[in-house]
């Protein structure tokens, strides 16, 4: 097996995340600019510098690991409140240290575009530009799979013709198990693959799920059906076999009981497979793929420790490594390259890697509102924060609002949830090197 497949989806990938961090941090720096705050830096990755350029007020560049990126906002730490001491100890130190860092990058004079000095909704939409940009792209890249591409869906094309009425729903409708077994109405009718029904019992065919219910409403009654057969209209007569059949999804899907079982109901059998086509959807099934996708990532990030632990155990033991299973960028990586690598027309390669991206940039969304420091929901919190104690000190009738929050003091969590974050991404590569999640 060549290695190149897998090398092309591993830099595509890599493109794919430099492009949806750049963007990312775009929309953390324009509106930034609109509202006056300096941007002193603009860099996608992390580590030692690679490339640079001063335009205006404003370092662009590329780092060495190209995980990531940042925008510096000048003045993200408001000063100390008036007569507060510098502690000691390490935390306080952490705390203060922060804090001068910050005071020191606002220019004499500039005080004014610092970020702190924002209003609450300006600092909203400045924190929530980033994770909001990839929910564009996100929805962008869903609605070129579902409106360009499409999706499979059942048809009203006959694909494969049964033998016979099978004994029950978990037997099969050809070979051995048709002996003694009446023959397969639809093989009875005269119905042949590739045969498009477009009528049944006097009502004209929309949809399989129209179609199904149309059979299961006729069972044990002779009924006209009118198929396409080569640009014709042909009528042929069928009478579905009186049997239990089983519940299917809007795919054609059988569906599972809580028993693992077939769930089933009395219906009529007349005997074929339909033909899975794939058709591109309404512009109206975007916002819904994109609001359930979301919310299901959303899920996944608010159970993130159990996730982990739970890939940690599946990596570990004889556990077979769950389909789902939360993976770290080497997973996300390792099934860029094997689709790239599958045995199948570029345009569908294209579009399963395109569908990947899209969960990568809602995963950011997601991972990004969590509301704790360093990350975006972190800041998003402290504003709101911010904005109720004004709002609050307003409806009290207080002469002076309060300042702005001092952000400062919530250096240690932000350190503490770095650490954190490193270990879950350690914990979660190890997991894709030992036991990763497969696509074929």
């Amino acid at each position: 097996m060549s290695i190149v497949p897998h090398v092309v989806g591993w830099l595509v990938l890599l493109l794919g995340i430099i492009v949806s961090v750049g963007l990312h941090e775009l929309g953390h720096m324009v509106p930034a600019k609109k509202f006056g705050v300096r941007v002193s830096q603009y860099f996608v990755g992390f580590g030692p510098t690679v490339w640079s350029r001063t335009k205006g007020e404003t370092e662009y560049g590329i780092k060495a690991i190209p995980l990531g990126g940042f925008v510096r906002l000048v003045g993200m730490m408001p000063p100390a409140p008036a007569g507060t001491r510098r502690g000691t100890g390490f935390w306080n130190e952490l705390v203060a240290d922060a804090r001068d860092a910050s005071v020191a990058e606002v220019r004499p004079g500039e005080e004014h575009r610092a970020f702190y000095n924002l209003s609450t909704p300006k600092k909203l939409i400045v924190m929530f530009g980033g994770p909001f940009v990839n929910l564009v792209i996100a929805t962008v890249l869903i609605g070129i799979i579902l409106v360009g591409y499409g999706t499979m869906v059942t048809s009203t094309t006959v694909a494969q013709l049964s033998e016979c009425v099978p004994a029950s729903v978990t037997s099969d409708a050809s070979g051995d198990e048709c002996e003694g077994r009446p023959a397969a109405p639809a093989a009875a009718a005269g119905l042949e693959p590739g045969d498009e029904i477009v009528a049944f019992g006097g009502a004209e065919v929309h949809s399989w799920q129209q179609l199904v219910g149309l059979i299961n409403d006729s069972a044990g009654q002779t009924s006209q059906v009118a198929v396409l057969r080569d640009g014709e209209r042909v009528t042929l007569e069928v009478t579905p076999a009186r049997t239990d059949r089983p519940v299917v999804d809007e795919q054609g899907t059988a569906v599972i009981g809580a028993d693992g079982e077939p769930v089933v109901r009395p219906g009529g059998f007349v005997g074929f497979s339909p033909l899975q086509v794939r058709e591109p959807q309404p512009l109206s099934s975007v916002l819904p793929a994109v609001g359930q996708q979301t919310w299901q990532t959303l899920t996944m990030v608010a159970t993130l420790p159990v996730r982990v632990a739970d890939a940690a155990t599946q990596a570990f033991t004889a556990e077979e490594r769950a389909q789902d299973s939360v993976q770290s960028v080497v997973g996300v990586a390792r099934i860029s390259g094997e689709i790239w690598a599958l045995d199948e027309a570029i345009l569908d390669r294209v579009m399963f890697f395109l569908s990947l991206l899209a969960s990568l940039n809602i995963a950011l969304f997601a991972f990004n509102m969590i509301p704790l420091l360093p990350l975006d929901g972190g800041h998003l919190l402290n504003a709101l924060y911010e904005g109720g104690k004004r709002t609050l000190a307003r409806v009290r009738g207080a002469a002076v609002l309060p300042g702005p929050a001092d952000v400062a003091r919530m250096t240690p969590v932000a350190y503490v949830v770095f650490l954190i974050l490193l270990g879950v991404g350690g914990v979660l590569i190890v997991a894709d090197l030992v036991d990763p999640v497969r696509i074929t």
